[in-house]
């Protein structure tokens, strides 16, 4: 396959924004499809966390003054660039203080809601790295968009800027990182769009129920979309509790539309070479790892009594899609267990008291940290036993994958991204990488960690069940690999 010009557009990018996953997901495959040989551009705002001179970021004058209207307005924006750190790689920003140099990324910290212009805010985003990229003189074989921020650079292409030849055979590629998140703005914005209106009726790319939905554009429009995960693909075509409200879209395009998981940056998240832990260990060194555990138990303040008891760790937004209100419903049998508890997480309140009273009921074996500490979470990737996602719906996750390269077992719930890296031990007897339940139902999670705990007790097998999660494989090289083959497969004229 020749070598490509792909244009990578995110509205958040490691280690410049992050509210998620999406921003990890920016930051590594970009590198990694360079790395392959291709030409990548990658776009994304510049926020107000984007210093220039921490990131070395530097106008590009060449073009004079840019600008793009939107609702009838003129917006001016810089194009700001990164000297190169990656060959093959060029990061621009889109520069504009009123829209972007606010101190939250989507919503204002202080009232914590959307900012009520965030549609103006991201088709500007959109208009501008398409002039960007004619400025750039960059014409793109592919434009690799993620979730609604974005969608409208790919509507764009099949609309607005359908007749212009310098994006003639430029295919798209969508990427859902959740689809919850949708862009959903009262019929009456949708002249901000800046398409025909002839575009708005009932059943349209861009309508919903009577609302404009700028993800649903994104799908409809995509040459290929694809998910975080195959099981997530395939969920999200089924139910509302999956696919919300999108799932008969969904269906419609699921000729085009595949599951690619995630990756993990193993230069950051691996014990072998983590500068975060207390001793560094790997497969063959596992005995290693207790003295990471010593650390998490010390710094937890539950005491070197524990050492010999499992310890159960999370870290996570504290929120129902999570699982915690499975937590809540089963919180007196579960927690009248003997294994220890970490968490590290902040969200809803109501699971911040939750979590709050058990450790109040349990000091001596239970530590709740409700806020965000990056040093902690490396702590415990590496000195748990098991790691606990009962997710209502998970399109990827992360966690499990850095806890299997921990030896760190997961014990979680059989959807999305989980149900596709986890190999369940009580269904693959001698196979299997961790500990999954299916029903949505806290019964059935109360069981899963009930069979950890006990299979934890013969340390011979604990020690193998590790062993095969730790030679799993989910570094960004191999899923860049499979974009690759997404990307041949619109251009070759198959999606």
């Amino acid at each position: 396959m020749k070598k490509l010009n792909i244009v990578y557009v995110a509205s958040e990018v490691t280690p410049y924004s992050k509210t998620g996953g999406l921003a990890d997901v920016a930051g590594a495959l970009p590198q990694e499809l360079a790395s392959l040989k291709n030409q990548v551009v990658l776009f994304s705002p510049r926020y107000s966390s984007v210093d220039r001179k921490k990131y070395d970021l530097f106008d590009v004058s060449d073009f004079g003054s840019l600008s793009v209207t939107v609702a009838g307005r003129e917006y001016q924006f810089g194009l700001l660039k990164r000297n190169a750190k990656t060959p093959g790689l060029e990061t621009y920003f889109i520069d504009s203080a009123e829209l972007f140099g606010r101190n939250g990324l989507y919503q204002d910290p202080v009232t914590v809601k959307d900012y009520p212009d965030n549609d103006i805010r991201f088709v500007m985003f959109a208009k501008a790295v398409l002039l960007s990229l004619e400025k750039l003189n960059f014409k793109p074989d592919i434009v690799h968009a993620n979730d609604w921020q974005t969608a409208m650079v790919i509507a764009y292409l099949k609309t607005a800027e359908r007749e212009n030849p310098f994006f003639a055979g430029a295919k798209s590629v969508l990427t859902i990182h959740n689809v919850a998140y949708q862009g959903l703005f009262p019929a009456e914005r949708f002249d901000r769009l800046g398409v025909d209106r002839s575009l708005l009726y009932p059943m349209s790319p861009f309508e919903y129920w009577g609302k404009v939905n700028l993800l649903k554009a994104g799908i409809v429009y995509a040459d290929i979309v694809n998910t975080v995960s195959k099981t997530y693909a395939e969920e999200i075509q089924t139910t509302d509790d999956y696919g919300y409200g999108l799932e008969g879209v969904l269906r419609d395009r699921r000729s085009v539309l595949f599951g690619v998981v995630n990756g993990v940056d193993y230069e950051l998240w691996s014990p072998e070479r983590d500068t975060l832990i207390a001793k560094k260990f790997d497969a063959d060194t596992l005995d290693e790892k207790e003295a990471d555990k010593q650390k998490l138990l010390l710094v937890s303040k539950l005491g070197k009594d524990r050492l010999d008891k499992p310890l159960i760790g999370v870290i996570s937004r504290l929120a129902p899609q999570k699982g915690f209100d499975l937590i809540e419903e089963i919180a007196e049998e579960l927690f009248a267990l003997d294994f220890t508890f970490v968490l590290l997480g902040t969200g809803d309140k109501v699971y911040h008291k939750l979590f709050e009273d058990l450790q109040t009921k349990h000091p001596d074996r239970i530590k709740v940290n409700l806020a965000f500490d990056n040093t902690l979470a490396h702590q415990i990737e590496a000195g748990a036993d098991m790691f606990l996602m009962p997710s209502r719906y998970e399109p990827c996750g992360l966690n499990q994958l850095y806890s299997l390269k921990y030896g760190t077992v997961p014990v979680a719930r059989k959807t999305g991204g989980l149900a596709d890296t986890i190999i369940d031990e009580t269904t693959n007897k001698g196979k299997g990488t961790g500990f999954l339940f299916e029903e949505y139902e806290g019964e059935a999670l109360l069981k899963c960690v009930q069979d950890a705990l006990a299979f934890y007790r013969n340390k011979r097998s604990w020690k193998s069940l590790m062993k095969r999660g730790m030679k799993k494989d989910f570094s960004w090289k191999k899923s860049a690999k499979e974009y690759l083959a997404l990307y041949a497969r619109t251009l070759e004229g198959l999606a």
